[in-house]
Formats: C-alpha cells, sequence, structure tokens
C-alpha cells in the first residue's frame, strides 16, 4: 500500500483509491489463515492512514505448489495492490528522467535508515532486499518497517514540490534502493549522474537498502532544503545530475568510488531477456 501511495506521488498524482488480489494457500489451516488475517489488518491500517480506501478486489486461496522436495507447500502470502490517484494538469506530470544537466539531486526521507533490533542489525535496510537475494543468496528477517505518518508526510511533500513546479524529475526509492532509482532515472533520460551517500553506517546499506517513504528528486532550485526544514520533511543533497555515467564519489568515511557507463548499464539491463532467449 505504501508503495503504491509513492508511486502516484512520484508522478504528481494525488491518490483516491485502492484495489487488491489477496492470493493465499488453504485458509483452512489456521497459519494461513493468519496470515490473511495479518495482511487485511495490516492494509486496512495503511489505507486509513493514507486515506486512500479499497474500493474493489478479489481473493484467490487454495494455492499451492511443489517445490524442491517433491511436497506441496503454500504459495507465499501475496496481496498484489494496484491504486489509482488524480492528475489535475497533465502538463504539471512529472516523470522519472533527468531533464537538465547541472541540477542538484535530492533525497526525500531518512539518508540512513536502519532495522533496530534485527538478527541481522549490520545490514540496515538490506533485509529482504534484492541485493541480501541476489548478492547474499539470503533472506533476511524482517522487511524495513513502514512509518505511515511519515510517508504521508513525505509523499504530500513531494507531490507539492511537483505542483509547484519546483523540481524536474522524481522517482521513488524502492526495489534495489537508491542505486537502482538513480540507474533508472539515467537510463530514462540518458543523462548521468555523480553522488555520494551520508550514511556513516554502512556504505551497501545506504546504496542498497530499501527503506521506506524515500525519494529522489532532482532541481535546480535552491528551496527544496529550505522548504523540506519548514515542512519536517528529511532532505539531503546527494549530488548532481550531468555527463554519460553513474559515478559514486567516496565522501569522507567512505572510500569506495565508481563510474559505470550508461552504455554499459543499459546493455546490462537489456541484455538480460536476449540473453536468456539464447542460452
Amino acid at each position: 500500500i505504501a508503495e503504491a501511495y509513492r508511486n502516484l506521488c512520484a508522478v504528481g498524482a494525488k491518490p483516491l483509491a485502492t484495489t487488491d488480489c489477496m492470493n493465499f494457500g488453504n485458509p483452512e489451516k489456521p497459519h494461513i489463515m493468519a496470515q490473511f488475517v495479518g495482511c487485511i489488518e495490516g492494509m486496512a491500517e495503511a489505507c486509513e492512514a493514507l486515506d486512500m480506501p479499497i474500493v474493489s478486489g478479489n481473493v484467490s486461496l487454495y494455492n499451492e505448489t511443489t517445490g524442491a522436495d517433491g511436497v506441496s507447500h503454500a504459495i507465499l502470502p501475496t496481496p498484489a495492490i494496484g491504486a489509482v490517484g488524480l492528475i489535475d494538469d497533465l502538463d504539471k506530470m512529472m516523470t522519472i528522467g533527468f531533464k537538465e544537466e547541472g541540477s542538484r539531486l535530492w533525497l526525500i526521507g531518512d539518508p540512513s535508515p536502519h532495522c533496530h533490533g534485527s538478527d541481522n542489525a549490520g545490514l540496515g535496510h538490506l533485509e529482504q532486499s534484492l541485493w541480501l537475494k541476489q548478492m547474499r543468496e539470503q533472506e533476511g528477517t524482517a522487511p524495513p518497517p513502514v512509518d505511515l505518518d511519515v510517508e504521508r508526510k513525505n509523499g504530500d511533500f513531494v507531490r507539492q514540490l511537483i505542483l509547484d513546479g519546483m523540481i524536474s524529475s522524481c522517482h521513488d526509492i524502492s526495489d534495489g534502493g537508491l542505486l537502482v532509482a538513480l540507474a533508472e532515472m539515467a537510463l530514462s533520460s540518458n543523462i548521468g549522474a555523480k553522488f555520494f551517500t551520508e550514511d556513516p553506517a554502512s556504505e551497501t546499506s545506504a546504496l542498497f537498502g530499501e527503506g521506506q517513504a524515500r525519494y529522489l528528486v532532482a532541481s535546480k532550485e535552491d528551496m527544496v532544503q529550505k522548504l523540506a526544514e519548514e515542512h519536517g520533511v528529511d532532505c539531503t543533497e546527494i549530488g548532481q545530475v550531468g555527463g554519460k555515467a553513474l559515478t559514486y564519489q567516496a565522501n569522507g568515511h567512505h572510500k569506495l568510488s565508481f563510474s559505470i557507463p550508461l552504455s554499459d548499464l543499459r546493455e546490462a539491463h537489456e541484455s538480460f531477456f536476449r540473453d536468456w532467449m539464447t542460452d
């Protein structure tokens, strides 16, 4: 629900309503019914806090699949979410691609989120992340927590920046974290960026952590930081748009630096399906 809300806010739409498809195993089993109830309760809380009610949906139960052990298992609890919003003026609709070289890059939201009390506390918000799954072949424990008050405050702020013409591009941060979001913005426009991070605990967490209620925006306006402070929103300058590469600059305690040409990123991004079909 929170990510659907961010998707709408990031283009300048006012979130209005939600729909769902609830996919679960056999509800006659107590632990499956507990999953179902827990999902509904969590979704209801989010919809109320974000003023985005569920107006339609469907349910698919008794879903099972055969595992590697040859035994039938229930699918993972899978509530699929869709949401709809309204853009009053399509001329103000925001997109993710960078528009102007020299624009400053801002991270809206907590610049160094961490999972406190986790068994893998050192991983920060890498729990249940794509990085953890792909690089360590692990899943971790709990996903990053969602603070619905912060989610709404940050979303309202970003949407207002868009309506006021204060920013030229915007992308919410979700799967893959900050670095993946930046790559998507750069590939969408074929304009690169130079950036750094402020997380003192973990460079990996800063680049790939999937903390919630966060956005990347680009702007040539000097007022973004001041406006964020007035609205009580975390806002951190992390770099500048320009060039034909995605360049990470070491900053303070961080020692890692790299520069990836956009042509290499595009080939890696677009070659997967081609290579998979020809292998």
